[in-house]
């Protein structure tokens, strides 16, 4: 079991993009605020499947687009559905791009990196004058949402506590403050919101098939047997309905905090700098 424990968790494409209309938006309305009118050159950071890289494309479609994931599962479905895009299979925290760009861009990715003011501060340097660097990530663990606080619940139960001891989830995010702080001195522009989605969805199941395309990932993969996994699924499963009681229509409300920032280096079009 320790070797499952110490394995890189597969990503699927099929479970993640059960919600890809939910988990797109944001990137669209991130890329919609950033205030570039031609960037040549963008990269897409934990791109997954190719979903937000594609909302990149469709904006900018004369720039030459690479997207970045260590998941050959994700870019296997992104390089079906556009290989015009340089798919590139690598670790975020080890690849080195070799040039910059006019864009650094990432949706739903950089709370799976851990270190956000070193690791975040070398993404920065990798944008060229006059460019961004734009990302979106969950903001959901403090204070833990829902779905969270019925994962810690969970998994400090027998049978799973033990297997599950020392499984590291995603790194968690720093407040729109310690953002605006680790780019302020050095952009010349920086641009931070949040955003509760609040999703509709069918019942509170839905919420537990969300939850495995991301969160649960590294959890499931570290217990031992499938009847084990069902079990804990089970479980997780009851948490859930109680977090998320059915509303008079039978639906679920899931609301979902996500937290976005725009560093600019250099001037920003279309606005005005004292």
């Amino acid at each position: 079991m320790g070797g499952r424990r110490n394995a890189e968790p597969r990503w699927d494409s099929d479970q993640y993009l059960k919600f890809a209309e939910e988990r797109t938006l944001p990137s669209r309305d991130l890329a919609g605020r950033i205030a570039l009118t031609a960037p040549a050159w963008i990269v897409d950071l934990g791109c997954g499947p190719g979903t937000s890289t594609a909302v990149l494309r469709a904006r900018w479609p004369a720039a030459q687009v690479t997207g970045v994931d260590r998941s050959s599962e994700m870019l296997a479905e992104a390089r079906l559905n556009d290989p015009s895009v340089h798919w590139v299979a690598e670790d975020l925290l080890r690849w080195e791009p070799g040039r910059r760009f006019d864009l650094v861009f990432s949706n739903a990715a950089l709370h799976w990196v851990p270190d956000h003011p070193r690791t975040l501060r070398r993404f920065w340097g990798w944008v060229e004058a006059g460019g961004a660097f734009a990302f979106q990530v969950p903001a959901t663990h403090d204070p833990p949402a829902g779905f969270r606080e019925a994962l810690g619940e969970v998994t400090r139960r027998d049978p799973f506590r033990a297997a599950l001891e020392g499984v590291k989830g995603s790194a968690g995010v720093l407040s729109l403050a310690e953002y605006y702080d680790l780019f302020s001195e050095e952009a010349s522009r920086v641009d931070l919101w949040d955003t509760e989605y609040v999703h509709v969805l069918a019942a509170p199941s839905e919420i537990v098939e969300w939850v495995k395309g991301t969160s649960l990932r590294p959890y499931l993969g570290a217990l031992p047997t499938g009847e084990v996994r069902a079990a804990f699924l089970r479980e997780y499963a009851g948490e859930v309905e109680r977090r998320y009681p059915p509303r008079a229509d039978g639906r679920v409300l899931f609301p979902f905090l996500r937290r976005f920032v725009i560093a600019y280096r250099g001037t920003v079009p279309g606005r005005v700098h004292r």
